[in-house]
Order: structure tokens, then sequence, then C-alpha cells
């Protein structure tokens, strides 16, 4: 898996501190920009996310580029809907000459597992590879591949869903393969505006865990892990 920030918007922490601090000021935008420390964005900051004003926090945007995921965590990924998505189209482009499943921890320790899983690979590659060559179009020859299949997708989030993103995919109850995900991107964003994602994690990191009965019972691990993050 590959996760890079590709482009963000340009100091999102101070463009959504003067978009907060416009919010309570009577003086321009102009005026503002001129007087907005270094020092005031963080102090403005701290307290317009204690009081949950997180409106502001949409005025910054985040673009990633994501490879080296399965299906099925794309799949997951586009369920958030305030969010864009460019992925690798099945119908367009061809598995014929490349083709690379994603492979589950769980599968590729267990020796008899990786053998069965990769046999299906091979014979389903092989399948797809002579539908293309009796002529079947690329957007119909899919229909046989499995949710292992490997894709690349680029998508954008503000800052505000980001928050709300971690909160559900940093869980320990989350699938493995997103949740690997978020951590990698949730790391890049610490490095880009520590302020906004300083608390970002799952919902016990910061609270109690909401997942209740469900909880993994590592409240602790997770909330070390997560303060640990860079």
């Amino acid at each position: 898996m590959n996760v890079t920030l590709i482009e963000h918007t340009p100091n999102p922490e101070r463009t959504i501190a003067l978009a907060a601090r416009l919010c309570y000021s009577p003086t321009s935008i102009d005026n503002l920009r001129e007087k907005l420390a270094a020092s005031d964005v963080e102090s403005f900051l701290d307290k317009i996310m204690s009081l949950g004003h997180h409106s502001v926090l949409e005025h910054a945007s985040f673009t990633f580029g994501i490879e080296g995921i399965s299906r099925v965590t794309t799949h997951q990924l586009v369920r958030h809907r305030i969010a864009s998505f460019s992925q690798q189209s099945q119908r367009y482009v061809s598995h014929k000459e490349e083709f690379t499943s994603i492979m589950p921890d769980s599968i590729a320790e267990n020796s008899e597992a990786r053998q069965i899983f990769a046999f299906m690979s091979e014979t389903v590659h092989k399948a797809y590879s002579q539908l293309i060559d009796m002529g079947i179009p690329a957007e119909d020859a899919r229909y046989i591949l499995p949710n292992a299949t490997e894709t690349k997708i680029i998508m954008t989030m503000n800052a505000r869903e980001l928050l709300h993103f971690f909160n559900l995919r940093c869980c320990q109850r989350a699938q493995w393969e997103i949740r690997e995900m978020s951590i990698e991107m949730l790391r890049l964003l610490k490095r880009i505006a520590p302020i906004i994602f300083r608390n970002a994690g799952p919902g016990c990191a910061k609270s109690l865990c909401p997942e209740g009965v469900f909880c993994c019972g590592q409240t602790n691990e997770v909330r070390e892990f997560y303060k640990n993050l860079e």
C-alpha cells in the first residue's frame, strides 16, 4: 500500500483560523489577514475545536493518492459521501497483462490458504485473459474479477470530514486494510496540520469507546498509539 498527500489547501490551519475569526470580527478580511499571527492561529484553532465550531474546517481540503489497495477497501471508501473520488477504471484499463491481488495476512500466514488464494487468482487471471483474447470487451470481462483485485484511487476530503473518517476507520473494529490506509493518511496530515489533527483518531482516543459492548478492550493501547503517532 502506498498513500501520498498529493495536494492540500495552502497553509490550511491559517485559512481555517481566518475563516473562524471572520465570524466574530467586524473588520475587513484584508485587515484580519494582516493581523493574524502564528500564535493566534494555534490559540484560535484550539478554541473553535473545543467549542465544536467545526463548519470552518471545511475550508481546507486534502487530496490523497492511494495505490496498492483492493476493491474491498475502495467499496468501503466511497461510502463516505462528502468526498471526491477518481478510481482506476476496469472498463477502460485492461488487467490482461498486469494483474495483482491483495492478499490478507491471515491468508498469507497459512501455507494451505495461501496456495488456494494464489491458485484462484491465477485461474481468474487466465480466464480474464482468455475472454479478452476472444474479443470480449474489458468492461464485460471484468465481471469475473475478484474483490481482491488491486486498484488505485485519488480522493479529496475536507478537514471536517477527515476527522469523522478517522473516527470511524481508525477504530480497531474497522476492516484491517482501510484502517491501515487511514493511519497512513493521518500520519501525513499530522505533519501538515498538527493542530487540527492533534486529537484525531478513533472515538476512544479522546473519549469513551463508542462501540459499547463491541469494544475491542484495548482502549489504553489505542490511546497511546495515536498519542505518539507521527
